[in-house]
């Protein structure tokens, strides 16, 4: 093995290159070398993938062990916020996604159904109401608003609630100890109270729905009788954690991305039919969910490198959706592009199961807003919205906008 890339805080993040681009050091990294060797703070060697082809083969390679406790998985992003373990971490019943098949299918398609294209097809109207309805509370205000909390939050916890069968008279419950959970560098004991209170919550709520089932998701999940309790809170917690933390970031991230690109939103206006193909794009330039950790189960060749068996390894997503051997001009904002094939919902067997649903509530957002709001600008300088530089999933704390006018 050559030289190594020391880690000196688990992964170089900073976006040093704007708030949109990858870091630097990734960049340079991926030109130079797709699978690189890499040094974590501990002594650990591991790897580090920044290529497209390369990251999506080991997404779709199931002896790539996506499971906490088979050995030191260092910063086990799959969870996000999940706190950074010394030593092989137990599984957490039902948050599948930590998991392999069979465990892995035998929780997953218990949910398959419930996030089919066609069941998400016929929700859109309804996902489309809560939107707008969210854009009339908006143009009743006085700007400057912070449209992360006026906007981009509701939405996507509204939606979520609504298909979990969370009470949304919670929210600010689940909503303040998401956050922090997800805050990147904070004491143990401190992220695991935010993480404490969220399961106990949901315990709370599954048992009820075990006695009393409704017509949402988590109570068809209670019916189910061979789920455990732990199984059931372990799901809804993944649900609710990945159900608008990602679509409130991608939303308010990519609303700022637009701001910064005016070329774009007046391309946008001017022609609302390549919303759909600006989500997948907003979905590939911005990657707000984006270090991904696998474990090798065996010896296995990747990009022309030999990944020792019990090796860590670490995809970033925003450098692979960044690829020029993939994209042209991977590093410019064009919501004219055809993305399809971006790596921000993942790929294969843990490919975002609510990835459908994003879809809905982006196109529904960005498109209502641009339409609702023409005149719509940052009411600060860009150098001073407030970056998730301290999170888990990247976006921004908020994102203060005001207007002159607005359309009915």
């Amino acid at each position: 093995m050559s030289e190594t890339v020391p880690v000196p805080n688990g992964l170089p993040t900073e976006r040093d290159a704007g708030p949109f681009d990858p870091p630097c050091a990734i960049t340079r990294l991926r030109t130079a070398r797709p699978v690189s060797p890499l040094r974590f703070p501990d002594g650990h060697e591991g790897w580090l993938v920044t290529g497209y082809e390369e990251a999506r083969r080991l997404l779709a390679d199931t002896r790539f062990s996506s499971r906490q406790d088979l050995g030191v998985m260092h910063v086990p992003y799959d969870v996000p916020g999940m706190p950074v373990p010394t030593e092989p971490s137990p599984q957490i019943p039902g948050v599948f996604i930590a998991m392999d098949p069979p465990d892995h299918t035998r929780l997953r398609r218990r949910l398959t159904g419930a996030f089919t294209v066609k069941r998400m097809k016929e929700l859109e109207d309804h996902i489309v109401d809560i939107a707008e309805r969210q854009l009339d509370a908006l143009a009743r205000l006085t700007p400057p608003v912070d449209l992360v909390e006026e906007f981009a939050l509701p939405v996507p916890s509204l939606v979520i609630c609504e298909l979990l069968g969370v009470p949304y008279e919670d929210r600010a419950t689940f909503q303040s100890n998401t956050a922090k959970f997800l805050v990147r560098d904070q004491a143990f004991d401190e992220k695991m109270a935010a993480y404490g209170a969220m399961t106990g919550y949901l315990a709370e709520l599954v048992t009820r729905k075990r006695a009393e089932p409704g017509e949402d998701i988590l109570s068809d999940l209670a019916r189910q009788e061979d789920l455990t309790v732990e199984e059931l809170t372990g799901c809804a917690f993944l649900l609710l954690l990945a159900g608008h933390e990602t679509t409130v970031n991608q939303l308010a991230l990519g609303t700022f991305a637009l701001l910064e690109h005016p070329e774009q939103m007046v391309a946008l206006r001017a022609d609302p039919e390549l919303i759909p193909d600006a989500v997948e794009e907003l979905m590939r330039y911005l990657s707000v969910a984006d270090i991904f950790y696998r474990y090798a189960t065996e010896d296995i060749e990747l990009g022309g490198e030999t990944i020792g068996k019990g090796s860590t390894v670490v995809v970033s997503l925003l450098a692979a959706n960044r690829d020029p051997r993939r994209f042209e001009n991977p590093d410019t904002l064009d919501v004219r592009r055809k993305a399809r094939g971006h790596l921000a919902f993942g790929h294969g067997v843990h490919q975002c199961l609510g990835q459908q649903l994003g879809r809905i509530e982006m196109r529904a957002g960005f498109g209502g807003l641009l339409r609702r709001f023409p005149t719509l600008r940052l009411a600060v300088p860009a150098d001073e919205v407030r970056l998730r530089t301290d999170m888990n999933i990247y976006g921004v704390h908020e994102l203060p906008v005001t207007w002159t006018e607005t359309a009915p």
